[in-house]
């Protein structure tokens, strides 16, 4: 009992009951004890004492708010389904130790977090306020705090957290919308971790289709830029393709004002230009086989009326207005015109034959091929075969004198008008015209030209699994996959991948899009199953610098040049890359510090020309050659003309390297040449990447019927170094000693005319100053007499010594003979300034000479002196 009852008075028997220790309501809320008085007995001792009544004492303990409140859990969790306004999603609860109910109770809850879409009552229950959205949101956390009736706030709030759960909407997830793709990667899969969500449905098939979106890359997708010519001899086309729509050049200038994109060689025609194709590229009358092939893209006509549209004309150039055949577009329509003369046929035949195909106006690239094997003609179009719908027959043309006119973008109108004009322009894109007279291509062939070289791919067929069904369109750009197993097409979906075999890609996005068609059971369509909008991006290839290196000066005898010189025998093309050293290691700012690394890569060439620098070769005299054997085996094809030589195809840089070092340059007419200069320049795709501009001077030596010439070919007796001597596969020191004797020869040269030079300017020199000595010795004669009638009278007084005047007589002649020495060598110093060093050598010898004459004058006198008498 913590209670005592204590007698403060006790006579008016006064007392107080008082606690013994401190009372804790939390312990016990009431006491209830009997109390009893005594007095203070009877005697001495207090014995015989009295006692009271018994009284019942009941003690409340009065609470105090020491308590605050607490929540019974130190985390609440609770997982939502997006989209729904929920009553109560959770119900927080707090106690309070306090023994009261005032202070015992909790009277009130409180989100503390701010800006949160929840609310809390009284009695701890918490709701949304407004739809969660999974998209924007995943997870809420929030803090709560509560409250007791005392206003006693909870010492720590409790974390909520509310998870949102998004509703089961059926479609394709974890992939990643934009794919990365390096150059030379390969084959790299699209989709790695993909899976179909189908919501728990009774999915009985799956129905899934890829469409990789490459129309707006180049002429339909990635292809080869290389030019038409390089392309078919890759893909093993007949020989003789007339390419009608080349690149602009000097002997290629009829595309010279058409619009045109370099990089892709494609022409653009606005219905206002034309090109005249010169006379002589065309064969006048081509034969009963020929082929067209072209890339177009072409859109609806404009206009109410649509009027011909015409990709390729032959026509009358002046008088008449015939056409004689014709290639061009008319209502979407692709029409081919082929009218024979009477010469090559008199009956009634075929002459316009008509394909309607919605691929002709859809404002996309296509390859057409028109095969002639009159009188049947056949249409391919992306590698597909068409027949004509409809075919009308006409007479022939009758036979006249007037010229013909090839034309591309227009038709020449040459008659039934005042002035020739183009007529019926085309609007519209044009790539890689070209007309093949006397053959036809293959399907083989056409399929090469038209491939592309970018697509869909499937890593490992094997692996696709059971049940699987896939079809590719031609071009891998579409592909279909079907399956019963949901697992079965998450996985082979896995296994799409892209490739690029290009080794110089087009930079720039590929679209991918992916849409799906799910079947239950029982119904046609379950489920709808959104379409993947994703994209590939294709990084920029590292670009290459090519270099040409080799022997760039040598010399040979005419006679060789008769016979022909190998202008490349150590030719080498090099191609190289710059590479970040260590990228992975480096940081960015160290990274921009550090030098590239050049990486030498291999690459195909397409072509490499040997220009003649200076006026353009002669061929009654020169020439350059290659035999054609060298060709055999290789994409390679050359065309020879004035200007130089020209070799193309695509092709590896060493067979290029074997080629170049086989051309012969040859001049059965050497008098009149004395040096030829040559300039090479290669590329790879069609001018996308050049080389270094490599120059070569060749020096043709003549022999002279000259005293002058004959002496220095009779001192240059080494015949064996001008041989050449050539190593297909040579290595460094083979060049080098191809080099030297060559550059020894004219060293040679150069030291021996020197040499003659110096020796008959010395003999000159030399004669020279023997007849300006013998003058100065005629000279000192006289003085000499003279000198000696002056010394008589200087010796009239016999008493003066002669010392004296002897040495005063020797030195003024020494001091005139220096001044002379002065004179004669500052005029021999101003003219060696003027010569070699070899012929200060002479002039010394010349000066010493001149000394020894000065000192022979000098004895003289001192001869004359001893004769004077005393």
């Amino acid at each position: 009992m913590p209670f005592e009852a204590v007698v403060l008075n006790k006579t008016s028997g006064e007392g107080r009951l008082r606690a013994k220790s401190p009372i804790d309501c939390e312990l016990q809320k009431e006491y209830t004890f009997i109390i009893q008085a005594y007095d203070c007995g009877s005697g001495p001792g207090g014995t015989n004492w009295k006692k009271s009544h018994k009284a019942v004492v009941h003690i409340q303990v009065k609470d105090v708010n020491e308590f605050s409140p607490a929540f019974k859990e130190s985390v609440y969790k609770a997982t939502v389904t997006e989209g729904k306004i929920y009553d109560s999603i959770l119900q927080v609860e707090a106690i309070d130790e306090d023994c009261s109910p005032q202070y015992s109770q909790i009277c009130n809850y409180e989100i503390v977090t701010t800006d949160v879409p929840f609310a809390i009552d009284r009695n701890g229950n918490i709701r949304n306020t407004e739809k969660l959205n999974y998209d924007k949101q995943h997870q809420y956390e929030i803090m709560v705090t509560a409250f007791d009736c005392g206003q006693k706030h909870a010492t720590e709030d409790v974390l909520v957290r509310v998870n949102v759960k998004p509703v089961c909407k059926p479609g394709w997830q974890d992939w990643n919308k934009r794919i990365e793709y390096k150059p030379g990667s390969g084959s790299m899969p699209l989709f790695p971790s993909i899976r179909l969500e189908t919501c728990d449905g009774p999915v009985s098939s799956i129905h899934t289709t890829i469409e990789l979106q490459t129309n707006y890359i180049g002429k339909g997708c990635d292809r080869e830029t290389y030019s038409e010519k390089s392309l078919q001899k890759l893909c093993g086309a007949s020989s003789g393709a007339i390419d009608l729509l080349p690149s602009p050049s000097a002997t290629t200038n009829w595309t010279a004002g058409l619009l045109m994109d370099n990089n892709d060689m494609i022409f653009k025609f606005d219905g206002k230009q034309g090109a005249k194709i010169p006379d002589g590229i065309v064969p006048k009358n081509l034969t009963d086989q020929f082929t067209i092939t072209l890339w177009m893209k072409h859109g609806p006509s404009p206009g109410l009326r649509a009027e011909k549209e015409t990709i390729l004309c032959n026509s009358d150039k002046t008088e008449m207005n015939r056409h004689h055949y014709a290639l061009y577009v008319h209502n979407c329509r692709l029409v081919f015109l082929l009218r024979k003369d009477f010469d090559q046929a008199d009956t009634f035949r075929p002459a316009e034959f008509h394909w309607k195909l919605d691929q002709i106006c859809d404002k996309e690239w296509h390859y057409y091929v028109v095969n002639v094997e009159f009188p049947v003609v056949t249409l391919y179009m992306d590698g597909t075969t068409y027949e004509p719908y409809l075919v009308t027959n006409d007479w022939p043309i009758h036979p006249s004198h007037i010229a013909m006119q090839l034309t591309v973008g227009a038709c020449w109108q040459g008659g039934e008008v005042t002035k020739p004009r183009f007529a019926q322009y085309f609007h519209g894109s044009l790539a890689s015209l070209t007309i093949r007279p006397g053959k036809i291509e293959s399907q083989k062939v056409i399929s090469c030209l038209q491939a592309c070289k970018e697509g869909l791919d499937i890593n490992s067929l094997e692996s696709l699994g059971q049940g699987i069904k896939y079809h590719f369109n031609p071009s891998q750009s579409v592909l279909v996959m079907e399956g019963d197993d949901i697992e079965n097409i998450n996985q082979a979906l896995r296994k799409v991948s892209y490739i690029n075999s290009r080794q110089f890609p087009t930079a720039g996005i590929r679209r991918l899009k992916v849409s799906s068609k799910v079947q239950c059971f029982g119904e046609d369509v379950c489920i709808s199953i959104p379409d993947i909008d994703a994209y590939v991006m294709v990084f920029q290839a590292n670009e290459p610098k090519i270099t040409i290196s080799g022997m760039d000066h040598f010399a040979r005898p005419a006679a060789q040049f008769e016979r022909g010189v190998i202008l490349l025998p150590d030719i080498r093309i090099v191609s190289t890359v710059a590479k970040m050293e260590h990228p992975g290691d480096s940081k960015d700012h160290d990274r921009a510090n550090k030098p590239a690394v050049l990486e030498e890569m291999l690459h195909n060439l397409d072509f490499c020309d040997i220009l003649v620098i200076g006026a353009e070769l002669d061929p009654e005299q020169e020439c350059l050659e290659l035999d054609h054997v060298e060709l055999q085996g290789k994409h390679l094809d050359a065309t020879n003309s004035t200007a130089g030589y020209s070799i193309y195809g695509v092709d590896s840089m060493h067979n290029y390297e074997q080629v170049l070092r086989q051309v012969r340059y040859r001049n059965w007419y050497t008098s009149a040449t004395f040096d030829r200069k040559f300039r090479v320049k290669c590329s790879e795709l069609n001018g996308r990447y050049t080389s270094n501009e490599f120059n070569l001077e060749v020096n043709i030596l003549h022999s002279s019927n000259s005293d002058f010439m004959d002496h220095v070919n009779h001192m240059i007796v080494q015949p064996q170094f001008l041989q050449s001597v050539h190593h297909p596969e040579g290595s460094i020191s083979a060049v080098h000693n191809s080099v030297v004797p060559s550059v020894a020869t004219i060293v040679i040269i150069i030291c021996v005319s020197i040499l003659i030079f110096i020796i008959t300017l010395g003999v000159y020199r030399i004669r020279t100053a023997h007849q300006h000595s013998s003058g100065d010795n005629e000279g000192s004669k006289e003085n000499e007499m003279d000198w000696d009638d002056s010394a008589l009278t200087i010796t009239v007084n016999p008493m003066e010594k002669y010392e004296k005047p002897h040495q005063t007589e020797e030195e003024s002649e020494e001091d005139d003979i220096e001044d002379e020495e002065e004179d004669t060598t500052s005029a021999e110093s101003d003219e060696s300034e003027e010569e070699e060093e070899e012929e200060e050598e002479e002039e010394e010898v010349i000066v010493q000479k001149g000394d020894k004459q000065n000192a022979t004058r000098q004895e003289q006198l001192e001869w004359d002196d001893s004769t004077l008498p005393y």
